[in-house]
Order: structure tokens, then C-alpha cells, then sequence
């Protein structure tokens, strides 16, 4: 990815701030860092295949994801 120096940078600035105490700045780098993977992510995801649709079953506790055409 591209952007992978700022997922770098931000790591960094979240080590410093936990070494120092400053714990509601290093919450905040984390949120951050979770938004600047998704929105990178995002950028990539175009070129990815798609993945095929499903349709959520439910047998007892448990719910299977099978294709949206059936189990064959």
C-alpha cells in the first residue's frame, strides 16, 4: 500500500504518547489508525474480486453464510 508510512507514523506518535502517560491521545492515534486502514483499504478494495453473494441460513445456534443459489 502507498500509505503504509502513515499507518508508520501514527504508530509512532501512539508510542510516544503511551510512554508518556498520555493515555486519551494514544485512544484517539488508535481510532486514527483504524480509520486510515479502512479508508486505504477502500482504495485498494476496486481492484479486488468480488466476492460471491450468500444468503445467511440458520440451523439451531449457528448461522451459515451459503451461496445465494444453494448448496448444490
Amino acid at each position: 500500500m502507498p500509505n503504509d508510512w502513515m499507518i508508520d507514523v501514527l504508530a509512532d506518535l501512539k508510542a510516544f504518547a503511551q510512554a508518556n502517560g498520555l493515555t486519551r491521545t494514544a485512544e484517539s492515534i488508535d481510532e486514527a489508525m483504524f480509520v486510515a486502514l479502512a479508508e486505504t483499504a477502500r482504495d485498494v478494495s476496486p481492484q479486488m474480486p468480488r466476492p460471491a453473494p450468500v444468503t445467511p441460513v440458520t440451523g439451531g445456534k449457528v448461522t451459515w453464510l451459503v451461496p445465494a443459489g444453494g448448496v448444490s
